[in-house]
């Protein structure tokens, strides 16, 4: 019975097959086989299942069954079917065509099976890459006492041939990991390389720690060698693929380990890092001039020794002949850094900077734009005379429409600093709707004072001493500067004496100052009289600084060309400090006393006024008879008004503070120079900025 029953299970088989479409493959074991466990390989199983199917299938046949064309095509496909379950599940093992695998695959789609396959092969690649894996580690763990002792030895063709093993071992990441773990293998590569003469050797050692300096694990066991040191030797070799694997190296050395700073600085990197800039290539320019960012960054004794290795000219070079971009950011980064250094800065911008900068002001990248505009900003203060800046005051006045507080800040602090008594750089941003900018830059900046203070100080400079002085007037006139200026005066947080560093004497003196300016104006000195200022300037005769002692006297010389103004000054007192400051020091407050003194002595009687000739005579002229004719006619002698000269834009920042950058947002990498006030232009603002990508 069991027979019988074993004999009908093909003819049973077959006709399921032809009443429904697929086969289960529970008694035909068409996608079945049974794993071996011999040695046979996957092709004898393959070959022994496909016997016993055929042997079914002529058992069924011999039941007495024709075979029709159906099942015949059927039993192909089946076939087929498993050939391709077979490709894609262990693709290279069934050794027939693999292009079965693809027959029924939609262009462009994958395949159901090729999707259920893709887990299979996967953890196949996964399986060998371990195998592999382990293998290296073993090969190298055994290897490394013999290696050690070959790059020891005194044959030179003996050490030549152990580095290139080791050289190879270094590019497996297994490998690797066990030559990292070797403290006497890596000090013998670094000593191989630093007493070696053989080109080869040289490239093979360099190409050793640059491969492992890709770990943290590697760049501690080079510094712990003594690498730092070898690596700097390095930079002098004439081999193009040395040069490249020795500054890539100290380059991550720089990034990521503690203390290899100072340790290239004491192994003279500088001096050799800088003569590389002379090279051609852009990628290896880019990797050296951002090891020099990192060493000058904080460290002005870096700086320093990047100027008498003629760094500043060699920078501006490459800003100025290349153009791809990574080279131009990271050397704008060391520029950005040289310009808070006095020292530098004029050098950088003898060597033509600042037109080198301005060239990449119109940029399609923002982080270059961004610090070729600190920069510029860091070094207008010593610019002031320099000659082509046109195309660079045009950008300027335009980047005052941006909304971005970092261009704003910069832009409005370069122009006040190159329009300082440069009559030129005035009549240019003048022409070029600088006054409108500047006015609109103010009312959008808001309680900013690194905005509105610069963007002041400019207008201040555009509206005097030029030809179109003038018409810079009037366009603040007609832009409505005026009531955005007064506004600022009636918020004193935004006034620049709430900076560290400076007095309140010094914005007494300066006010005191414009108002003695604005009375020269007939309608301006009423107003101010109207005001009962009177009593305050007379107070501030008894100032203890001699400056506002002066421009208090000075105000009131002005004052005092109105009878009833006069009268004013007389009866608040201002005769007896008048005549103390008859003896001043300063010739110009005894000559602005001596001239309020002879104008309220004009309605006196004649002993008064005579007394006071007699004072004056004693005490101002003896010595200078036709000053009292020119006290007769107020006109101070040797003592310039206040808007003789502009008054530079003062400092703000002048020593690193770490940063960096940008610092400013802001990835900050460049020197942030702290705040401070001085009578000079204003010097480095904080150079915002962002690490290498």
């Amino acid at each position: 019975m069991e027979v019988m029953n074993l004999m009908e299970q093909p003819i049973k088989v077959t006709e399921w097959q032809q009443t429904y479409t697929y086969d289960s493959g529970i008694h035909s074991g068409a996608n079945t086989c049974v794993p071996s466990i011999s040695s046979k390989g996957i092709m004898e199983e393959d070959e022994a299942c496909g016997r016993q199917y055929t042997l079914k299938k002529t058992t069924t046949y011999t039941q007495g069954v024709p075979p029709s064309q159906g099942d015949l095509e059927y039993q192909m496909s089946t076939t087929a079917r498993a050939k391709r379950v077979r490709e894609a599940m262990c693709p290279g093992v069934s050794g027939e065509d693999s292009s079965l695998l693809l027959a029924t695959q939609v262009e462009g789609q994958a395949t159901n099976l090729q999707r259920l396959a893709e887990p299979s092969q996967l953890l196949k690649s996964a399986i060998v890459h371990l195998i592999n894996y382990q293998d290296d580690a073993e090969l190298a763990t055994r290897a490394l006492p013999e290696l050690t002792k070959l790059l020891n030895d005194e044959d030179p063709v003996v050490v030549t041939k152990a580095a290139m093993i080791v050289n190879q071992l270094s590019k497996k990441e297994a490998s690797r990991r066990a030559l990292m773990g070797s403290p006497q293998l890596v000090a013998a590569v670094v000593r191989t390389m630093q007493n070696t003469s053989d080109l080869d050797t040289a490239r093979c050692t360099t190409s050793i720690l640059h491969n492992l300096s890709h770990h943290r694990e590697g760049l501690l066991a080079i510094f712990k060698s003594g690498g730092i040191p070898a690596l700097v030797r390095m930079l002098s070799s004439p081999v193009e693929s040395v040069l490249f694997y020795a500054i890539t190296t100290l380059h991550n050395l720089l990034l990521y380990q503690e203390g290899a700073k100072m340790a290239v600085r004491l192994a003279d990197g500088l001096q050799k890092m800088v003569p590389l800039l002379n090279k051609n290539n852009p990628k290896f320019l880019a990797i050296t001039t951002d090891c020099l960012q990192l060493l000058a960054y904080g460290n002005q004794e870096s700086k320093l020794i990047i100027l008498a290795n003629g760094g500043p000219q060699a920078l501006v070079q490459i800003m100025r002949n290349y153009s791809y971009e990574k080279l131009l950011w990271t050397t704008s980064r060391v520029l950005k850094v040289l310009s808070v250094c006095p020292s530098n800065k004029p050098a950088i911008v003898e060597a033509g900077g600042m037109q080198a900068l301005g060239k990449h002001l119109t940029s399609n990248s923002p982080r270059l734009v961004q610090n070729c505009l600190w920069t510029l900003r860091n070094l207008s203060d010593v610019a002031t005379k320099q000659e082509g800046l046109e195309s660079v005051l045009k950008i300027l006045v335009n980047q005052l429409s941006v909304d971005d507080v970092n261009v704003l800040t910069c832009a409005t602090g370069t122009l006040s600093n190159l329009t300082c008594n440069n009559s030129k750089n005035k009549t240019l941003v003048t022409q070029n709707s600088g006054v409108e900018a500047l006015i609109h830059a103010i009312l959008r900046a808001g309680d900013k004072d690194d905005i509105t203070e610069p963007a002041v100080c400019a207008l201040r400079h555009l509206t005097s001493r030029h030809p179109e002085a003038e018409m810079a007037q009037n366009s603040v006139r007609l832009n409505y500067g005026i009531p955005a200026i007064v506004k600022l005066l009636n918020q004193p947080n935004q006034w620049p004496l709430v900076k560290d560093g400076v007095r309140m004497e010094e914005i007494v003196e300066g006010c005191t100052g414009a108002l003695h300016i604005l009375a020269r104006d007939p309608m301006n000195r009423m107003e101010i009289f109207r005001l009962n200022t009177i009593p305050l300037f007379v107070q501030l005769l008894y100032s203890s600084v001699e400056n506002i002692q002066r421009v208090a006297a000075g105000v009131l010389c002005e004052l005092a060309q109105d009878k009833e103004a006069a009268d004013a000054i007389d009866a608040e007192g201002a005769s007896a400090p008048l005549m103390e400051l008859l003896h001043s020091r300063n010739e110009g407050t005894a000559t602005y006393a001596a001239a309020v003194l002879f104008r309220i002595s004009e309605d006196k009687n004649p002993d008064y006024r005579k007394r006071v000739s007699v004072e004056l005579t004693n005490s101002l002229f003896k010595h200078d008879p036709a000053a009292w004719e020119a006290a007769q006619s107020m006109i101070p002698i040797n003592e310039p008004y206040g808007d003789d000269m502009d008054a530079t834009y003062r400092p703000m920042y002048s020593s690193d503070v770490p940063l960096d950058p940008l610092e400013m947002h802001m990835d900050m990498d460049g020197d942030y120079p702290i705040d401070t006030y001085s009578d000079g232009l204003r010097p480095p603002y904080p150079t915002a900025d962002h690490m290498l990508a």
